[in-house]
């Protein structure tokens, strides 16, 4: 039973909260709510059994006490101020609500990281811990990014709007983030639906276009990551036959689109349709996709892009100076338990013949993740050659 609740808040959580807020008219009260519901439902599904639709018998029950506070209680007093929809935006131009709340959270009055990570624990329902490991902080310090957030709100009697048409522009950067961070945390399907409707929303958008393309290009090698025995496969031994063609075709359509602009997730599409282009791990143009990630880290500084930039960085010019590459980002506080760099510097040491250091590189890695996949891949890189 625990398990049909896991799955129903991992599948259903967005929908039920972004339905039950249009009721509710106020953030806090439709996510208290909305987890009031997901708690009634370990109950009820146990002596009931778990109803054909999760995602309508959690709406439901959310939607009805949302309804029960609202004649019980003045709402206008509540710590969010009401949700308010503005006259020119119709149910036409937002046709899901998952998508209405990421715009409604994403208030150009909030700092962006603040508008990210609010909407992530809203509309994913992600906790403290899984959104502080997406921005590479500590778990105090994205909670008490999100208390300051909604203390703002209070404070500022900032309303939470759906936009006008022509606020979307100020509004469109931090709504990309969320989406491409919704996908990066595990939620694919979401994710990629998220970029669908921006996509239709926003036609001329060539940063739309490039998130579209970036997630459905990444979305087409997701079959090959892992195999039968469910152990990590790296790209250069990945099956290129079970990519999803039809998903680098769209990818592949979107790219020249997204690049006009030059932005980031036009570029980031670049140097996926280079990987997706070649046809063996062999014919991947390193030196094209090193040029790119050069333009994207000037245009958007970033740890984690020079740590890809590192990768690449190895395969034209080898992996020696590419260990002298990482050793400059060893000392960004932003990555010191990023077990990608730990994990790096272990590829990059076995290929210069250090096989000691590697596995002790390895081990580094292995101490900063619990993702069981990543466990497993990084116990056969201590165990390899011994």
């Amino acid at each position: 039973m625990v398990e049909a609740v896991a799955e129903a808040h991992s599948t259903e959580w967005a929908s039920v909260l972004a339905a039950t807020a249009r009721v509710a008219a106020d953030l806090d009260l439709a996510e208290d709510c909305v987890q009031d519901a997901y708690a009634k439902a370990l109950v009820h599904w146990r002596a009931d059994g778990v109803p054909k639709k999760p995602g309508a018998w959690l709406t439901t029950v959310a939607t009805r006490r949302a309804l029960e506070h609202r004649r019980r209680a003045d709402v206008a007093r509540r710590k969010l101020p009401l949700l308010v929809l503005e006259d020119d935006v119709t149910d036409e131009l937002f046709p899901d609500d998952r998508l209405r709340l990421v715009f409604t959270c994403c208030h150009p009055a909030l700092a962006q990281e603040a508008q990210i990570a609010l909407t992530l624990r809203l509309v994913c329902g992600l906790s403290s811990a899984e959104i502080a490991k997406a921005f590479l902080v500590k778990e105090a310090t994205m909670q008490a990014r999100i208390t300051r957030a909604k203390q703002k709100i209070y404070r500022s009697g900032i309303a939470y709007r759906i936009p006008r048409t022509a606020d979307f522009p100020e509004r469109i950067d931090a709504v990309l983030d969320v989406v491409h961070l919704v996908y990066t945390a595990g939620h694919s399907p979401r994710g990629i639906d998220l970029a669908r409707m921006i996509r239709l929303l926003l036609p001329d958008s060539a940063e739309a276009a490039g998130l579209l393309a970036l997630l459905v290009l990444t979305e087409a090698r997701q079959a090959a990551r892992v195999d039968d025995a469910g152990r990590l496969v790296l790209m250069e031994d990945q099956d290129r036959a079970v990519w999803d063609r039809t998903l680098i075709a769209e990818g592949l359509e979107l790219v020249p689109v997204a690049v006009r602009a030059d932005g980031r997730f036009g570029l980031m599409a670049a140097i996926a349709a280079v990987h997706a282009e070649a046809e063996r791990w062999e014919d991947t143009d390193w030196a094209e996709i090193l040029g790119l990630y050069d333009v994207l880290l000037s245009r958007w500084p970033s740890p984690v892009v020079a740590l890809n930039r590192v990768v690449a960085l190895a395969y034209v010019r080898g992996p020696a100076e590419a260990l002298g590459a990482l050793d400059d980002l060893a000392a960004d506080p932003a990555l010191a338990t990023y077990p990608y760099l730990a994990s790096t510097r272990g590829e990059l040491l076995w290929r210069t013949g250090r096989a000691e250091e590697a596995r002790a590189a390895y081990e580094e890695a292995l101490a900063f993740t619990s993702d069981p996949v990543e466990v497993e891949f990084l116990q056969r890189r201590i165990t390899r050659g011994v």
